[in-house]
């Protein structure tokens, strides 16, 4: 079979793919992420804190939906990028045939479900009080353009997969652009409150949609499926579950602290310290960003080198991959330690809010220089198709260490002891991530060409 062309994951210089797969998906991230800031800063300003904290509800459920197309997308794309690496390029095309079918049809059954209980769920999350109305208006909203963005965050995978980073980044970039001018308009010029943030936001995931929808049938793409490749096969989509399954579960968490934390924070603060967590997890997407995006360009590297049975090349990336990222931590780790209170009157100028915020940015991201072990190790099993480890790594730091400590410290500490356990809770899975990638070095990648 003639050479594929992501063919070049396989044969060019570590340091130069990591680069080249690396900048692209941070900027993508980047983007991206000051989407979500600059959204949460016009929101803040242009309608109040309590809008903060609205949206900080619903984010959860629609991230949820939206994590689901990512979860078949990362878990087809390892089978892909595999199958490439073996230039097995008809399994390549079954397998983002399956992932279509799956992710429309998932996606779609998830949102009738998240309407049918809108008047459960907003309130579970900790939409209460003067939170509810606000959340209520922008979860109805959205959720209507979340099909498309889960379909965006599968397609995004596969794109990377192919060694198009390039593309990727600009499909992340064409709904963050787009989110930020409608929002101007639909906020600031016509006035639509609530309402015009939900629409600029759903509308922006349609733009998303026809670029990467553009980008697979067009020239760009190697993956030209047929309608025979979107009859779903058990045997891929057995593989994609069991991949992509780690995806979700870690975004299942996500969701699950965001209703704890949410709850908790209501209960010891009221909506000034809902809105606090809604900045801290702004920053969580906004300011990791460098390091995110080394995670991202490690995945189709490492899973492509273990598919041609290059494990030299594999451990390299490994290394390098955790240098890249550890370095970039450590710069980002500076600014939010010596900045935290500048970077709170960005959001708000709530004083109550800007008050308790500075402590907790410091206590979140405390741990930060040492997170990129942790990201590349379960990135590693992922990639190279060992869903087990990958899952047990990947819940290892909210769902085996945060959930607990968030659980009980509070009722004995307060709400300091809320941004304490995020701080503990890197640090004890950055230590377990550790141990068991030294050890899959040592026994599976120590030898090989």
């Amino acid at each position: 079979m003639k050479a594929n062309r992501a063919s070049i994951l396989g044969t060019d210089p570590i340091g130069k793919l990591l680069i080249k797969q690396s900048v692209p998906a941070s900027i993508g991230i980047l983007v991206m992420s000051l989407n979500v800031l600059i959204d949460t800063i016009f929101v803040g300003n242009w309608i109040g804190s309590v809008a903060i904290a609205a949206i900080n509800v619903v984010l959860p459920v629609s991230f949820f939906i939206a994590a689901l197309g990512m979860s078949i997308g990362i878990g087809g794309s390892s089978v892909i990028s595999r199958a490439l690496g073996a230039n097995d390029l008809e399994k390549a095309r079954r397998t983002f045939g399956n992932q279509i079918m799956l992710t429309l049809s998932l996606s779609i059954l998830l949102v009738v479900f998240g309407l049918f209980f809108v008047e459960t769920l907003i309130p579970s999350f900790g939409g209460r009080g003067d939170i509810y109305e606000p959340a209520k208006i922008y979860y109805e909203i959205v959720l209507y353009g979340v099909p498309f963005l889960a379909l965006c965050m599968m397609g995004n995978t596969v794109i990377r997969a192919e060694g198009k980073p390039k593309y990727s980044m600009i499909a992340m970039i064409i709904p963050s652009v787009a989110n930020l001018l409608m929002d101007y308009l639909f906020i600031n010029v016509l006035g639509y409150g609530m309402t015009g943030a939900a629409w600029a936001t759903s509308i922006s995931y349609v733009f998303c949609f026809s670029f990467i929808l553009w980008f697979f049938l067009s020239k760009n793409s190697e993956l030209k499926i047929k309608l025979k490749h979107l009859w779903l096969d058990v045997k891929i989509v057995t593989e994609i579950a069991a991949l992509g399954f780690v995806t979700l579960s870690r975004q299942a968490v996500v969701s699950i602290t965001y209703l704890i934390v949410n709850n908790i924070l209501f209960n010891l603060g009221g909506a000034s310290s809902v809105a606090v967590y809604a900045i801290v997890g702004r920053l969580l997407m906004f300011a990791l960003f460098p390091v995110l995006g080394v995670t991202q360009g490690f995945l189709p590297i490492a899973g492509f080198n273990f598919g041609a049975e290059k494990f030299v090349r594999v451990r390299e990336s490994i290394q390098k991959a955790i240098w890249f990222a550890s370095a970039l931590a450590f710069f980002v780790f500076v600014l939010l330690m010596v900045f935290p209170y500048e970077i709170a009157r960005i959001f708000t100028s709530d004083l109550a809010v800007v008050q308790q915020a500075p402590q907790a940015i410091r206590w979140v991201f405390a741990a930060t220089p040492v997170i990129a072990i942790q990201l590349i190790g379960a990135a590693y099993f992922q990639a190279v198709g060992k869903s087990v480890p990958a899952l047990l790594l990947t819940l290892s730091r909210q769902g085996f260490f945060f959930i607990p400590l968030v659980l009980i410290l509070p009722k004995f500490y307060g709400e300091q002891a809320v941004w304490i356990s995020f701080f503990a809770a890197d640090v004890l899975s950055t230590l377990v991530t550790g141990y068991f990638l030294r050890r899959e070095i040592r026994l599976n990648l120590s030898s090989g060409r």
